[in-house]
């Protein structure tokens, strides 16, 4: 995956107002989600990378019954302790959201980076977690810094130096710490990425080619995408700052809003101005690189890797400086096998490691997963972003056709060893 190119600025439309409606009591808020669905892996037209921080040669409205705004929610508080607290937005209709108020209410949670590299500037996007001044972002934004050369910009204008709190590449996530932070910072509040459906408005706000403050609309376009991203190995590329062959693998939250170059580590925030994800990568036309079939931007496919799982590293990243992730201990193919009548794609496991969850569990070599918690597992892409979404010590629930027979299999999961995928 390549990081986002695109040269365009992309603007969002404003839907008209519609009629009017009663407000929505508070008591009354949207009905319970709709059980997540698991998408098929994406083939074929797309060549997948990861958004890039753009490189330094690149450079409320009444709908309905209104919205109005409610305090922070409760499941933010464990990260977000200081400062003033980022307001929830309440629509009057869900159907045609107020994106003026959710902009006006998230935008100062969200900052723009400017990272010096060896040979130039990158620039990227990150967001407020607490009021202390911790701010999270992709680690292709922020990898390639020399020391005491990280900027970062507020809302209102008022720029400070950063430094990095703990990196976890294999998530391509990181923390940095606004250095002589004021009190009135303002983070963001946390939602809760495993009730969002397929279909929901979103808004992404970040810093696309340098254009601070820039948001975007759509929606959700699917769930679970397992999107794998290679990191760049040429120092201060236009296309990402990362020195490192590092692959990441997500479980991601797909995207029809526009992000380019520079909204790496921004906010992707439902209708409520609740955090969902961070905007980490598009989808470009054609296999030959990152300008191939003349695609430099958005073309509608963007991924944002989900919240809950960037609240979890996020809280390590804080606590110790790294993060520690779930393994399996099996290396896997991609496979077609026999169900019943039908046939379906999995990933068969090649090999099971001695002394770990696998082979604890009764995993054999030659068994297709094909589900892991009822998630499916259409590759053995799909088998390594749902482990990596999971927590050491979790238990999971693996569904593996074995000589042509489905059987369960439950593992607990362990601390995933140095260079070790799955």
């Amino acid at each position: 995956m390549t990081m986002a190119p695109g040269t365009h600025n992309p603007m969002s439309a404003v839907p008209p107002p519609p009629q009017q409606q009663p407000p929505t009591p508070p008591g009354n808020r949207e009905p319970e989600p709709k059980p997540r669905r698991r998408i098929v892996e994406m083939t074929g037209v797309a060549v997948l990378a990861a958004v890039l921080a753009s490189g330094g040669t690149y450079a409320a409205l009444h709908t309905g019954g209104g919205a109005s705004v409610a305090p922070q929610n409760a499941s933010s508080q464990a990260l977000q302790q200081g400062g003033s607290t980022s307001p929830t937005v309440i629509q009057g209709d869900a159907v045609a959201p107020d994106w003026a108020a959710v902009a006006k209410a998230v935008s100062p949670s969200v900052v723009s980076i400017t990272v010096v590299l060896q040979n130039g500037e990158a620039q990227g996007s990150g967001v407020i977690i607490d009021g202390r001044g911790h701010v999270l972002t992709n680690n292709h934004v922020v990898a390639g810094a020399t020391g005491g050369s990280i900027s970062v910009s507020l809302s209102n204008g008022r720029t400070y130096s950063a430094s990095i709190v703990g990196t976890d590449p294999s998530t391509d996530l990181a923390v940095v710490k606004i250095q002589g932070a004021p009190d009135d910072l303002t983070p963001i509040t946390l939602g809760d990425s495993s009730k969002v459906s397929v279909g929901d408005p979103v808004m992404a706000i970040g810093n696309p080619l340098g254009l601070s403050g820039t948001v975007t609309t759509g929606i959700v376009s699917a769930l679970d995408r397992p999107v794998t991203t290679q990191a760049s190995e040429q120092e201060g590329s236009p296309f990402g700052n990362q020195t490192t062959a590092d692959t990441v693998v997500t479980n991601a939250i797909q995207t029809s809003a526009a992000i380019n170059p520079g909204n790496s580590g921004g906010a992707l925030v439902n209708a409520k101005g609740e955090l969902i994800g961070i905007n980490s990568a598009i989808a470009q036309l054609g296999g030959g690189g990152p300008f191939s079939s003349g695609q430099s931007g958005n073309i509608g496919i963007g991924f944002a890797i989900p919240v809950n799982e960037a609240k979890t590293i996020a809280t390590q990243l804080i606590a110790k400086g790294h993060a520690d992730h779930a393994f399996l201990g099996v290396s896997a193919r991609d496979a077609v096998v026999t169900d019943g009548p039908a046939k379906r794609a999995g990933a068969e496991v090649v090999q099971v490691v001695p002394d770990t969850p696998a082979a604890k569990g009764g995993l054999k070599q030659g068994d297709v997963i094909i589900m892991v918690d009822n998630e499916r597992i259409e590759s053995s892409t799909a088998l390594v972003a749902q482990i990596r979404e999971m927590q050491a010590g979790q238990q999971a629930k693996l569904t593996v056709v074995r000589n042509g027979q489905r059987q369960a299999i439950t593992v607990t999961l362990a601390v995933k060893p140095t260079s070790s995928n799955s």
